[in-house]
């Protein structure tokens, strides 16, 4: 069969061919390490790591998979400096929760995952590379500010279909010593209200790497001059990835052969962020839901579709988990933990949907066909017919990040265990309300033995207009 992809830059299904045979380099953009990642920063990772799992189980190939860490811009900045953290400390603090929750929700290591940090002298090469060819300049104001000239560049816009003219400024730096306010920042000059840390000595002054500019080095130090497939959101598209390709093609770079977008996780029709006040942090949503539902509900829709997320959606993701974990256990009693065999065939049409632009509603639906006829099979006896059907099932979910029974839950899908969280509901209800009935007596010195016995258990109790209430204290990064 053949892989079919949608890529952004046509605008249609292409057939996957790569650069090297039976191998394949992919590199996405990583996140920005401001704060902790929530359920919509880590979509794109999810995503991804589905593609690369069927790249190798469906396809053979060997996948390079480059990650990046945007370890040092403008948020960042901004964020320590309102705090008394040091930059570089805060976006560390953030980097290693943010592998915390990849590794949470069974996303697979990348091949390399760079810093832009470690890379300034690859950044600064591409750089001298665009001066020399007369695609960028010096900003003329002596900020040691250097620019990307859009104008020099006759397809800029042809990634994102837009006209140059139609386009807004760009906001990444001052625009006084631009020629043209839609020239992106390819570096940054120093400035004096930022720490002396977040700069580097370079012929065009002191200073530090424009956004754009480090995905583009980072590309190919680890892919070379050109790769097989960039992806990253929908979000990503313009400005940032319109940059990289036109500041890399116009290095003489053949880059991103085939370009592959994301779309957002929802919350009534908005993009989940923190400024929406909707951001579910993966740590948070964790202490009530199994990373394996959460990896469900992430994994189920089309890659480039959005996912609203409503009241019940994990709910539901758990649902459609105990059934194919519920089939599991019955089918396959002895088998505490099972990784897929290689050696299953994968079923054609599951195998046709991911082969359609990554078809993952098509191939959950084969799962749970399959899931219902060993139902059946166990209904009516066969246990061999079920065994087998099980371990078509156990190879299929492998293929999302989706198998219950990988070591990768540990427990399995009911890794928070829902039974643990309700007998632990139980035995804190009874002691909040001895607290209650003990603050109604007045007898304050037993109530608040209670409250510290359980603040030291890690569990915090709010007292609240309509009673007490419970819940796990956060842990400190």
């Amino acid at each position: 069969m053949t892989l079919r992809l949608h890529d952004t830059a046509t605008r249609e299904p292409r057939d996957f061919e790569p650069l090297t045979p039976g191998h394949v380099g992919m590199y996405i953009c990583g996140l920005t390490t401001q704060g902790a990642p929530h359920i919509g920063h880590l979509r794109f990772a999810v995503a991804f790591d589905v593609l690369r799992r069927w790249l190798v189980r469906g396809h053979g190939y060997d996948v390079t998979l480059v990650r990046n860490v945007t370890d040092i811009d403008d948020k960042i900045l901004r964020r320590a400096a309102d705090s008394d953290e040091q930059w570089w400390a805060l976006s560390y603090r953030n980097e290693r929760l943010t592998s915390e929750a990849l590794d949470t929700l069974g996303v697979l290591p990348a091949t390399y995952e760079p810093r832009a940090t470690g890379h300034i002298t690859e950044m600064v090469a591409l750089v001298e590379m665009l001066v020399e060819a007369g695609h960028a300049y010096a900003a003329e104001d002596g900020s040691g500010d250097v620019y990307f000239d859009v104008r020099s560049w006759p397809t800029y816009g042809q990634l994102s279909n837009q006209s140059l003219d139609d386009m807004v400024a760009a906001d990444d730096a001052d625009p006084r010593g631009k020629r043209d306010p839609r020239d992106f920042a390819l570096w940054k000059g120093a400035k004096s209200d930022e720490p002396a840390t977040a700069s580097w000595p370079t012929p065009f002054g002191a200073g530090r790497p424009g956004w754009h500019l480090e995905c583009s080095a980072m590309a190919r130090k680890y892919l070379g001059d050109a790769f097989d497939i960039h992806g990253g959101g929908i979000d990503l598209r313009f400005p940032h990835h319109e940059n990289e390709q036109a500041q890399s093609h116009a290095a003489g770079l053949g880059f991103a052969q085939y370009w592959l977008h994301n779309g957002w996780v929802t919350v009534r029709g908005e993009k989940m962020g923190k400024s929406l006040g909707n951001a579910l942090e993966v740590s948070a949503l964790t202490r009530t839901y199994a990373p394996l539902t959460i990896r469900y509900f992430l994994t189920a829709a089309h890659y480039r579709s959005m996912i609203e997320y409503h009241e019940g959606s994990l709910e539901e993701a758990g649902a459609a988990v105990e059934r194919i974990e519920g089939f599991l256990r019955r089918a396959l009693p002895d088998e505490t933990t099972l990784e897929a065999d290689p050696t299953v065939a994968i079923p054609d049409d599951f195998a046709a949907s991911m082969d359609d632009d990554l078809g993952v509603a098509g191939a959950l639906a084969v799962v749970h066909e399959h899931v219902r006829r060993g139902n059946i099979a166990l209904d009516d006896g066969d246990r061999e017919e079920a065994a087998v059907i099980a371990r078509t099932v156990v190879a299929m979910t492998d293929v999302l990040g989706l198998n219950p029974l990988s070591a990768t839950w540990g427990r399995g899908a009911g890794s928070t265990d829902h039974e643990l969280v309700d007998a632990l509901d139980a035995l804190v209800q009874l002691q909040v309300e001895t607290r209650e009935q003990a603050r109604a007596a007045r007898d304050f010195e037993t109530a608040d033995k209670i409250r510290d016995a359980l603040t030291a258990a890690g569990i915090t109790v709010e007292d609240t207009a309509r009673g007490a209430r419970w819940s796990l204290a956060k842990k400190e990064s």
